[in-house]
């Protein structure tokens, strides 16, 4: 019988471990050849962007790291820097993607100087003599001066941003998630080299994201036997790829806005192409306004008025034991005198039964105030307090408090996760009363809260 049950168990870990996600089925289990670099979703916008009237000459001296931030080190210090230190390499290439500039080299000025210099001094050395007269060989030609700079760099590298994680353990079978969030930020200005002026300055970010999910499987089989079996993976955003893909941006977003604004000049036959492009960048601009920090919206719109509707399971807390568990439900109406706070007058049924010994069918009304946290967001937490009455036979009067969790899944539908507990006034909700402690009650729903579309106000002029 023990050697059957070892079997199936694992059997029953085997066949977890082939269902788990690809991550855990390819391993790497050798060395990968050398490949291209991957692009990020703006190398592709770069390249697409219509052609300029004319390329610009654009020098870079330095974009450099300017945060001083060392990678962290759970034991000891670690020396390594957290952001990548090519960051002009980085940008030179996203210039170069983009088909708008003609980047010239300022980064290592000193070593193309000291090469021109060896240049002329080599042919200089074999002059050739013919006929007595003496032929000088070619001048080099003069270097490019470019007529805007691009200055600025990686202002900022902020860990652990955002952290969490969710998990659970049942009789020595658990298993759960975490992440970590980071965040780079980057600023880029383009300078008139002839004025000095700084001409236009443009700020993005990237969220740097890094997940592990682990399970686990511990059990005794016998006295001195244990089955333990472990899986976990861990996936890291590359650093590199998300400090690319902010220079990228902040290039996309510089050359928008200098078009935009003359700075930059656009063939005619491309005009209509970038104003759809300016047009997409303004309603990012206008979206960006309500951007919080984690790449978190609080642009939802929840209107004044909503009808509620839950289905509960329902469970008595009195004072025989054997509680069982009954299907219920309410259906209410929602006003919103604030963002945040909302009263609730609702109706409902529930069965409260202790098994095979009472069963009572009550009708309830509810008046509650209601707390909602994030009413701007898509998942919102929630909690509320009120007074309602019961009915059978007579009133029974109590009072209530709960809470949970509202997505909002649509423009006027929401999802509502629900917990509730009732306090009674008397201990007389089951037929019998029994010690000090009055009947209670235990509600747990699932229901939907329909926003009513209120129409718009219009202005009307005279």
């Amino acid at each position: 019988m023990k050697s059957l049950l070892t079997t199936k168990l694992l059997l029953l870990i085997l066949l977890g471990i082939m269902s788990s996600c690809g991550t855990m089925m390819n391993l790497p289990a050798e060395g990968d050849t050398s490949t291209l670099g991957e692009m990020t979703p703006y190398t592709k916008q770069l390249k697409e962007l219509p052609a300029p009237e004319d390329k610009i000459v654009i020098g870079v001296y330095k974009f450099k790291d300017q945060t001083g931030q060392y990678k962290m080190a759970e034991n000891g210090s670690n020396w390594s820097t957290a952001i990548p230190q090519g960051t002009t390499s980085i940008l030179l290439k996203a210039l170069e993607d983009s088909k708008w500039f003609r980047p010239i080299e300022r980064e290592n000025i000193g070593n193309l100087l000291n090469e021109r210099q060896i240049i002329r001094s080599t042919r200089k050395e074999y002059e050739v003599a013919k006929d007595g007269k003496t032929i000088i060989s070619d001048q080099l030609p003069p270097l490019l001066y470019a007529g805007i700079l691009l200055e600025g760099g990686i202002i900022s590298y902020d860990s652990n941003v955002m952290t969490g994680g969710i998990g659970a353990r049942y009789f020595g079978i658990g298993g759960g998630t975490q992440y970590r969030q980071d965040r780079v930020t980057v600023y880029l200005r383009v300078v008139s080299s002839m004025t000095g002026e700084i001409m236009k300055t443009v700020y993005t970010s990237k969220n740097i994201l890094s997940t592990t999910v682990n399970g686990s499987f511990f059990r005794y089989i016998d006295t001195d036997r244990i089955l333990e079996a472990e899986m976990g993976f861990t996936q890291n955003e590359p650093v590199s790829l998300a400090v690319t893909q902010a220079i990228e941006k902040a290039v996309y977003t510089l050359i928008l806005e200098c078009v935009e604004d003359g700075t930059f000049r656009i063939e005619k036959v491309h005009e209509k192409e970038v104003k759809d492009l300016l047009a997409k960048h303004h309603a990012e601009q206008i979206r960006n306004e309500k951007q919080l920090v984690g790449n978190k919206f609080n642009d939802k719109e929840r209107s004044r008025a909503s009808v509620l509707a839950i289905v509960n399971g329902d469970l008595i807390k009195g004072d025989y034991t054997d509680a069982k568990m009954n299907i219920g439900g309410k259906v209410g109406f929602k006003y919103f005198f604030t963002d945040h706070f909302n009263t609730e007058l609702s109706a409902g049924f529930e069965t409260l039964e202790n098994k095979d010994i009472v069963k009572n069918n009550f009708m309830y009304t509810e008046l509650n105030l209601e707390y909602l946290m994030l009413p701007k967001f898509t998942v919102s937490p929630y909690a509320y307090v009120g007074i309602g009455t019961m009915f059978k036979d007579k009133n029974f009067l109590k009072y209530q408090f709960g809470g949970g969790l509202e997505y909002l899944a649509g423009n006027n539908l929401s999802l509502r996760l629900n917990a509730q507990y009732d306090m009674g006034f008397d201990d007389t909700w089951d037929n019998f009363v029994n010690g000090k402690r009055k009947d209670q009650a235990f509600h747990i729903g699932l229901g939907i809260n329909y926003y009513i579309k209120q129409a718009k106000k219009h202005n009307i002029k005279n």
